[in-house]
């Protein structure tokens, strides 16, 4: 099927003008072409970053939240927090239930073994 398609645009980018859509998706298909070889040659690959963008989200939500942090303390406490909530997620918690816990348990921590019982992983 690959090779039908590189066969199709390599046809079709001689009758397609370049500055059109579809000359530019032609042309962004053909420079994309050794990724997409790369990824049927390799099965862990993904084949889209959407893991990646749905990461980041809260962070493009957040942004102009963060324009008020007003202080560089209270960006450091945003940047924890978030640090927190992600690494909660990744590791299967809930991020509510995990902070509630972390909230609640850490003031009474007094030693190494406690604080690394309270990880997130």
């Amino acid at each position: 099927m690959l090779k039908q398609l590189w066969d199709w645009l390599e046809k079709s980018k001689a009758t397609v003008p370049k500055e059109s859509l579809l000359g530019r998706a032609i042309t962004y298909s053909q420079n994309q072409w050794p990724k997409l070889e790369r990824y049927l040659e390799d099965g862990r690959l993904n084949i889209d970053n959407n893991r990646a963008e749905r990461a980041i989200k809260p962070f493009v939500i957040g942004r102009k939240a963060w324009l008020f942090a007003n202080t560089t303390s209270g960006a450091r406490a945003s940047a924890a927090l978030y640090s927190l909530v992600e690494t909660a997620k990744i590791n299967g918690l809930e991020p509510y239930d995990y902070l509630c816990r972390l909230f609640t348990e850490l003031p009474n921590v007094t030693d190494h073994e406690q604080l690394q019982k309270l990880l997130p992983y």
